[in-house]
């Protein structure tokens, strides 16, 4: 299994390839590479499906450091058979993120992304970055043989160098693009399945989600718990019963309030704590300690009456489309 691996909070090593052309932007170049019928016997083209040959997983350094490892191992031609063949096909690239410590990662995090997505990230970033992206390779678009095993794979290896350099530079890590490559397209889908009241669809797409950001950015980052609180309210809403998890998301949540500072963040935290509160009745459970938290702030003159609900207040920071 080829993997990128970091370790957090070291250097990052620059990349000594050439960096990857700019041009065949034009979208009929890209079309017409996507129209060109490929001569081939490929077994990738045959089955629709491109994997990477299984390698025995291979521990990091055992020192107590944590990797944050990048693997690309499968990537599917869409659409699929069966499906309308005049509609272009694509490739979609499964993007694993695993945090390894002394064990392997038990819960990765998977997103599937086309190389567009990988190139706009790429372009974005090389034009507000350029020192950060100098010499940063990324492969170019193709006339034909997209669809090659060989492409696919050569392709990948770029993608999880290129997603390892970005999310080990604080400054490239830290920007509204990455952030929106990894979670935009799930994050809208959960959303709008909220809208609709699916909240049983919703979560573990949410859960993802989470899991994803928090091997990426720290623990208590806006990015990490905007979404786990969003993934608290949708758990708790679930009716007529909260979704089974909803309790260990709450008590997480809790738990990251704790030493907060972030001050545009600190509007969720009431409403949290009302969350659960709620929650904790709901299973027969003692609601004091939250209760005594709440009292506490009062205390100190600070307004814990705020009737809006946890999702209200997400929405305020962080706007989508569920219905609030």
């Amino acid at each position: 299994m080829h993997a990128v691996m970091a370790k957090r909070l070291l250097p990052h090593q620059e990349s000594v390839d050439d960096p990857g052309p700019d041009d065949l932007d034009s979208p009929a170049i890209e079309a017409a590479a996507l129209d060109i019928p490929e001569q081939t016997t490929d077994k990738a083209i045959q089955k629709g499906f491109w994997e990477r040959p299984a390698t025995k997983y291979q521990p990091p350094p055992d020192d107590g450091s944590t990797v944050l490892r990048f693997d690309i191992l499968q990537a599917h031609i869409m659409p699929r058979d069966g499906v309308d063949l005049k509609i272009k096909r694509y490739v979609v690239y499964e993007l694993t993120v695993r945090q390894d410590c002394a064990t392997e990662d038990t819960q990765p995090a998977k997103i599937e992304r086309r190389y567009t997505d990988f190139r706009e990230l790429y372009l974005s970033l090389k034009r507000q970055y350029p020192v950060e992206m100098a010499n940063k390779f990324f492969p170019s678009k193709v006339l034909m043989g997209n669809f090659k095993s060989d492409l696919i794979g050569e392709r990948s290896v770029a993608f999880e160098e290129f997603i390892a350099h970005v999310a080990h530079i604080e400054k490239l890590r830290d920007t509204d693009v990455f952030l929106h490559f990894l979670q935009n397209e799930e994050l809208n889908l959960a959303c709008q399945l909220l809208d609709q009241r699916r909240n049983e669809f919703a979560i573990p797409i949410l859960e993802n989600c989470f899991r994803l950001l928090n091997k990426i950015y720290m623990n208590r980052s806006k990015p990490v718990l905007l979404i786990l609180c969003r993934l608290v309210a949708a758990a708790c809403a679930l009716s007529p019963v909260p979704y089974h998890s909803a309790e260990r998301w709450a008590l997480l949540a809790l738990n990251r309030f704790d030493t907060l500072s972030d001050i545009d963040l600190l509007p969720l935290y009431i409403p949290l704590l009302h969350t659960c509160a709620h929650l904790w009745w709901q299973r027969g459970q003692d609601q004091k300690p939250i209760t005594d938290r709440l009292t506490s702030m009062s205390k100190k003159g600070i307004n814990t009456a705020s009737t809006v609900s946890l999702m209200q207040a997400i929405h305020k920071i962080d706007p989508r489309t569920e219905t609030i």
